[in-house]
């Protein structure tokens, strides 16, 4: 593998093995230093001649076994059937929740704060309003705005599109 594959594998994989490794250590910059981890375990087994033959799979499975010994060494892991395997549904959902995370990253700053107010942080409007300093009729604005361009972004021009997290 030459190092601009690995760096297209890098960019396609790095945001969707994130959001696995976060579902199963439930902690962003763990999850985050977990991936960088299994990425340089890659690079290292490459440049000592070691072939790779699904890349994918393979960086899955070492995301996973890397949350592993990370929960085992901590004694934070109680029964590893919980735990998601690397199965075709689990790369889909990693890949999904990428997308997703990403068009929420390309929402104008005061739209995204707005956005993430309500749906990640479960506050009202009214809520939102008052901590901001803003009206009411402002944030019913900006979440119109922020679905509007949500479902663009993630829609493939296929419409409607369901985001599975609201």
């Amino acid at each position: 593998m030459t190092t601009k594959e690995f760096e297209i594998f890098f960019r396609k994989l790095y945001l969707p093995l994130g959001m696995y490794a976060l579902r199963i250590v439930d902690d962003a910059d763990l999850a985050e230093d977990l991936v960088q981890d299994a990425f340089m375990k890659a690079w290292f087994y490459i440049e000592n001649d070691g072939e790779i033959i699904n890349f994918s799979s393979f960086m899955y499975k070492t995301v996973r076994n890397l949350c592993l010994s990370y929960l085992r060494d901590r004694k934070e892991m109680l029964d590893e059937s919980n735990l998601p395997e690397v199965s075709e549904d689990e790369i889909d959902t990693s890949f999904r929740d990428a997308r997703i995370w990403k068009a929420i990253d390309g929402l104008p700053e005061k739209c995204r704060e707005v956005f993430l107010m309500s749906k990640r942080d479960g506050l009202t409007n009214e809520e939102i309003a008052e901590e901001l300093g803003i009206s009411i009729k402002t944030v019913k604005n900006q979440m119109t705005k922020a679905f509007s361009r949500l479902r663009d972004a993630l829609s493939d021009g296929h419409k409607p599109f369901f985001l599975p997290f609201l």
